[in-house]
């Protein structure tokens, strides 16, 4: 079998989530098929500068073939583009605008894929806001299958994509949030379609005690692993936890890790130690107390799949139904809804030892029956079987025509994410396929001794509320 994994950007300098997403699933199926890596020149997300040469190379065994963006983005204009597609009633030209504006348009790579879609079995599309999925997916008819990594953000809403939803051979959802969210759009629950995710090479052998000398680490932290970006939550993360330190009822320090589009609060317990090789950021976890993952838009956590592969508890926004819904079905996290929720779990899981242990073996256990590699691929493989002998498929709905593209009947995307359902998708695993099928996973128990409990606004698991939509986070504040 051939495939084509189909990706906006690649490369091991390249640590995006989608991006490193594709590279890990890429390498993990060369081991079962022959691969090749569609991809740009383009290595910065912001402008996708042309940056690599163009033409064929291998990285880590795999091959990749890389083509040259058109152009570079104009911030300006796709600033302005967006405003149109996501607040305003607008047509289906104005989107496709806006397609081309976000980037990297390559129109070398939609003709390549085009030209030799048969020299493929399946092609693996990653990301389906950008302009490779979606151009991509309409140029290979029934070898598209695609891993949506679709967040809930208001691109979701825009009426293009829809149509590409539901005209894939298959698709590879992150979780049950993500499958749920795509259906309620698109009205696909007839295409083929099993919930994955991914999964990561963490070493069985950390060392902590390392990362502490390496570092200058003394005393117990929480750590943050990932661009620190107010997208990310991390303005809202760095209130909360000042709101922490002045409450003076704890000892963490709060580490974090990658790069930085925000200022750093200057503060002796707030670090920040950019970016870190992978041996470095998985010693860092090993020895931190907690993960913290304060994101209100994500498709899958893969660091906090790492985090529980390493027996760490993760501590989430409870704001995003991804990550609310991962700690539900792993029994391996609290959640927090506002400052106070944030200062008391923190609190909680410092002071309560068992609730600590018992939310970290949750979690080995969590990503060791759901997203160990020999699951994640059984997973790709079994649904690249059963469509292997069926090679119908519908493929993508055509565009309208000229005039009728051209007329503003789009409704705001705001206005269509602000009515999709909310909320965690269930409690139950991440898939129902038997391979990754595994015992139910333990509740945490209360300690029969005198450790302190955590409040009644803490509790294990969080309040159930109902997710706020789209709206943006807040800065501070309580519940």
């Amino acid at each position: 079998m051939k495939l084509a994994v189909v990706v906006q950007r690649y490369g091991e300098s390249i640590n995006g989530g989608a991006e490193l997403h594709a590279r890990y699933i890429a390498e993990h199926l060369a081991r079962h098929a022959e691969i090749e890596v569609l991809t740009t020149c383009a290595s910065d997300y912001v402008t996708w500068r042309n940056e690599f040469p163009a033409g064929v190379e291998r990285t880590n065994g795999v091959a990749v073939r890389r083509f040259r963006v058109s152009h570079e983005r104009d911030p300006l204009l796709f600033g302005r583009l967006s405003g149109l597609v996501f607040h305003q009633p607008h047509s289906v030209a104005d989107e496709l605008r806006w397609l081309d504006a976000e980037g990297p348009a390559s129109r070398p790579l939609i003709d390549h894929l085009a030209k030799h879609a048969t020299d493929y079995d399946f092609c693996i599309f990653f990301s389906y806001r950008y302009y490779h999925a979606y151009h991509g997916v309409r140029a290979v008819g029934p070898r598209a299958v695609l891993v949506p990594t679709a967040e809930r953000d208001l691109a979701a809403g825009l009426s293009i994509f829809p149509p590409i939803f539901r005209g894939v051979r298959a698709l590879m959802y992150n979780s049950p949030e993500e499958r749920a969210m795509i259906q309620a759009l698109s009205a696909n629950g007839d295409v083929p379609s099993v919930v994955v995710g991914v999964s990561s090479d963490v070493p069985s052998a950390p060392q902590p005690g390392r990362f502490r000398q390496k570092f200058g680490i003394r005393g117990p932290f929480a750590v943050y692993v990932g661009r620190i970006d107010e997208n990310k939550g991390c303005k809202e993360l760095f209130d909360f936890f000042n709101a922490y330190l002045q409450a003076g009822t704890g000892r963490l320090t709060l580490v974090l890790i990658g790069n930085s589009l925000l200022p750093i609060p200057s503060h002796p317990r707030i670090r920040h130690l950019g970016f870190l090789s992978d041996a470095d950021k998985f010693d860092a976890m090993a020895a931190a107390d907690l993960l913290v993952m304060p994101s209100y838009f994500e498709s899958l956590s893969m660091v906090a799949l790492e985090a529980w592969a390493l027996g760490r508890p993760v501590l989430a926004n409870a704001c995003c139904d991804v990550l609310k819904g991962q700690c539900m079905r792993s029994n391996a996290g609290l959640y927090y809804d506002g400052q106070l929720e944030f200062v008391e779990a923190l609190t909680a899981i410092e002071h309560n030892r068992w609730i600590a242990s018992a939310l970290g073996r949750n979690g080995r256990r969590f990503f060791r029956e759901h997203y160990d590699w020999p699951v994640i691929e059984r997973k790709y493989l079994d649904v690249l079987a059963r469509l292997s002998g069926d090679r119908r498929g519908p493929g993508a709905e055509p565009l309208p025509g000229w005039f009728e593209r051209r007329r503003r009947s789009c409704p705001p995307a705001e206005d269509v994410v602000a009515r999709l359902p909310t909320g965690p998708a269930s409690v139950a695993a991440p898939s129902s396929t038997p391979s990754s099928q595994g015992r139910p996973v333990s509740p945490v128990a209360p300690p029969t001794g005198g450790e302190r409990r955590p409040g009644n606004r803490s509790r294990f698991g969080g309040r159930q509320r109902s997710h706020r939509g789209g709206s943006a986070p807040r800065a501070g504040g309580t519940s």
